[in-house]
C-alpha cells in the first residue's frame, strides 16, 4: 500500500521515470508472490503424488489436495484477462523439479508412519515420473 502512495505522489509531483521504476518494481513483486505460491502449492501437489507412489494406495484427502493444489498452480500462473502465463512449460517444470526434495523430505516424514529416511522413501517413486504426473495435472486444464 505504501507503494500506491508514493506512485500517486510521484505522478502528482508529474515525476513519470521515477514512477515507471516504481511500477516495474511493483511488477516485480507480484511476480515474484506468484512464483512463490506456484512453488509451495508444487510442494503439496508433489508431496500427495509421492505419498500415492510409494505407498501405492491413496485417500480423499490427498486427492482433494492434489485437486486443489493443481487448481491454485493453474489459477497463480494465469496473467489477468487470459494473457498468457507467467510460468511457461519450462519454467513450471524447473519449478517443480527445484521443489521435489523439499515434498519428499515431508512425505517421509508422513508416508509408512516416517519409518524411512527421504532418500529411502525416494527409491519407492521415480522422481521423473512424479513431476512429469504433476505437469500432466497441471497442463490437462490448460489445453
Amino acid at each position: 500500500m505504501e507503494e500506491l502512495l508514493m506512485l500517486k505522489e510521484l505522478l502528482h509531483e508529474g515525476k513519470v521515470l521515477e514512477a515507471l521504476d516504481l511500477v516495474e518494481e511493483l511488477e516485480e513483486m507480484s511476480k515474484s508472490d506468484k512464483l512463490n505460491k506456484i512453488f509451495s502449492y508444487g510442494i503439496i501437489l508433489l508431496l500427495h503424488l509421492i505419498k500415492q507412489g510409494a505407498e501405492k494406495r491413496s485417500t480423499r484427502f490427498w486427492e482433494t489436495s492434489i485437486f486443489n493444489s493443481v487448481k491454485q498452480i493453474q489459477r497463480t500462473n494465469q496473467r489477468p484477462k487470459g494473457k498468457g502465463f507467467y510460468l511457461q512449460e519450462d519454467e513450471l517444470l524447473e519449478t517443480l523439479q527445484d521443489a521435489y526434495e523439499s515434498a519428499l523430505r515431508k512425505a517421509a516424514l508422513e508416508a509408512f508412519e516416517g519409518r524411512y529416511t527421504a532418500d529411502k522413501l525416494g527409491n519407492f517413486v521415480n522422481q521423473d515420473e512424479v513431476i512429469q504426473e504433476a505437469m500432466d495435472l497441471i497442463l490437462g486444464g490448460e489445453n
